[in-house]
């Protein structure tokens, strides 16, 4: 199987390598940061104008498969995360190694869960339901493990969750009230929309890598510390996949649930996890934080890819 260079991860680096050496300063800055929460709460909004009812009743009858995700994403990954705590400061610098910390409290990732189960034949409407479920939970169990585990890397108060749902969590309840005005038009466009997905989040990157810039922040960074980070993430990877497909076999789950529990557990989602990182971190500290999850987001993407295609290859007729 030849694998083709992702747009969106192309878009990603160059959004950060740019950022990094070209930031947006002052007034510019400023108003690409109320740009970026526009735009990240307008995706939000399609999300929930995009998540059929009839999908949610079908999904949300295989409780055991959404409770194992559940609690891979908000149990079993902060225990990992924990754990890679015990690599700094030999092998992980303290601000990666807190981003590690963060990487493994966000929720999962919803667009690419759903395109690789449907890819791989698996159970569709359980991996919407369990990724839209995943990222709902996180706008209020994410900043709470954050304020458990971090309390001395974030701010984390009653003014902070309230934005956090704001951005996040009130758009996509809208658009979920709205879809029967506007349900039709969100699907016959859902090849720009998800274009606009993308290109929101490569904004956001693009915000968080120049405020990293202008706080000086790669200056504590070298070729060996980034090397370490991404090792780090490789191994976060292989560790969840293992575990999802240990657990789904364990439970006897069917293969077709096997595969949203695969990747729905694994995976980790930047759509959610920058928004939330930029309003509990203080400014040019969340370049360097975010960048683990950066990286893990890439390889998640990579390695489904190449899972998704062999699976489809391997599914009963």
């Amino acid at each position: 199987m030849r694998l083709r260079p992702d747009p969106f991860i192309i878009a990603l680096l160059v959004a950060a390598v740019v950022a990094s050496f070209v930031p947006a300063t002052g007034n510019g800055l400023d108003a690409l940061k109320l740009a970026s929460m526009v735009a990240i709460g307008l995706l939000f909004f399609l999300y929930g104008a995009r998540l059929s009812t009839g999908e949610t009743l079908a999904g949300i009858r295989h409780w055991r498969l959404h409770a194992v995700v559940l609690g891979t994403t908000f149990v079993v990954f902060p225990v990992l995360g924990l754990g890679a705590q015990l690599l700094e400061p030999g092998f992980l610098t303290p601000g990666l190694a807190a981003g590690v910390l963060l990487l493994c409290l966000v929720p999962s990732t919803v667009q690419s869960c759903v395109v690789y189960t449907r890819i791989a034949g698996g159970n569709v409407a359980g991996a919407v339901v369990s990724a839209s479920m995943s990222n709902l939970i996180g706008v209020f169990l994410t900043p709470a493990l954050v304020a458990l585990l971090m309390t001395s890397d974030a701010r984390v108060d009653a003014g902070a969750v309230l934005r956090i749902v704001l951005q996040l969590f009130a758009p996509f309840v809208l658009g979920q009230l709205l879809r029967p005005l506007i349900g039709d038009v969100v699907a016959r466009h859902d090849i720009r929309l998800r274009l606009y997905d993308r290109s929101s989040i490569v904004l956001v990157v693009f915000v968080a890598f120049s405020e990293g810039a202008e706080a000086d922040v790669w200056s504590s960074l070298t070729i060996w510390s980034v090397l370490a980070v991404a090792a780090v993430c490789a191994m976060l990877l292989g560790i969840a996949m293992g575990w999802t497909v240990l657990i789904g076999r364990a439970l006897g789950f069917a293969r077709a649930d096997r595969i949203p529990i695969l990747f729905c557990g694994s995976n980790k989602s930047l759509a959610s996890g920058l928004p939330i990182a930029s309003v509990l971190f203080a400014g040019g500290d969340v370049a360097l934080i975010v960048l683990p999850l950066m990286l893990y987001h890439q390889m998640q993407i990579i390695t489904g890819a190449v899972i998704a295609g062999r699976l489809a290859r391997t599914k009963p007729a």
